[in-house]
């Protein structure tokens, strides 16, 4: 539907988001170790560190010789593994635009915590629509699902800059590109229950997100924005203010 450019909205309490980097270079190094591996390494990374439901759920079993970490823990490895290049850059230009102001909001720890729920939330209800299932969950959608919705309900207000039909730039208040994003992944669950994304992490991140923010987010820091945030104003040679796009 879209993709998040950047916005105007500056860190107010931390300097550096590392959290949301180190999440970054994460999600990335473990691709790029798949990528230049044997087919087979990523093929295996998958199934060793992806969620299945059938093997929580105990109605099938992973080969021992497969077995990368423990069950539980792949509620939580699995969201850093991707299929490819793209899957990898739709969730990390997410994480990048609107990770450092719910990092800034929550402070270093309770972020890294928040997404490590969002993730095993994402799982779970993955789990829960298809416990069946034999193939692994992978990918950062369901903790990226999470930031999304904590972002909207912290900044709602500020100027967002995104893509429209991958080749329309637009600066939009938050609230509208991402009401439609996350209207769209309660839809798609409704519609769509045998494709290949798992609407159901997507859902199961928001839910988390949106839950976890009111509880974890730092003292004082409100919900819903009230004043409209716009990108730097630079004054032209007539006096009238210039909008211009300011990174994230």
């Amino acid at each position: 539907m879209f993709i998040p450019l950047h916005d105007a909205n500056a860190l107010k309490y931390i300097r550096v988001q590392y959290v949301t980097i180190g999440l970054i270079a994460i999600n990335v190094a473990v691709w790029a170790f798949a990528a230049v591996a044997p087919e087979m390494v990523g093929e295996l990374a998958a199934l060793g560190l992806g969620y299945i439901p059938a093997v929580i759920s105990d109605h099938a079993y992973l080969d021992p010789d497969l077995v990368l970490v423990p069950e539980s823990a792949t509620y939580v490895t699995y969201s850093f593994v991707h299929l490819d290049v793209w899957h990898l850059a739709s969730n990390m230009v997410f994480l990048w635009v609107f990770g450092d102001n719910v990092e800034d909001a929550l402070g270093h720890f309770r972020f890294l915590i928040f997404y490590l729920l969002c993730a095993a939330a994402g799982a779970v209800l993955h789990g829960v629509i298809a416990p069946g299932s034999e193939g692994p969950l992978i990918g950062a959608s369901g903790a990226i699902s999470g930031i999304v919705a904590a972002y909207f309900l912290l900044h709602p207000r500020v100027r967002l800059w995104v893509l429209v039909l991958f080749r329309i730039p637009l600066p939009l208040p938050a609230f509208i590109p991402l009401a439609l994003w996350l209207v769209q992944q309660f839809a798609m669950l409704a519609l769509d229950l045998d494709g290949m994304i798992s609407w159901g992490a997507h859902v199961g991140g928001i839910m988390a997100g949106a839950i976890l923010v009111i509880f974890m987010r730092r003292k004082g820091v409100p919900l819903f924005d009230r004043k409209v945030i716009l990108p730097k104003a630079v004054e032209t040679r007539t006096g009238v203010p210039q909008i211009m796009p300011a990174k994230s």
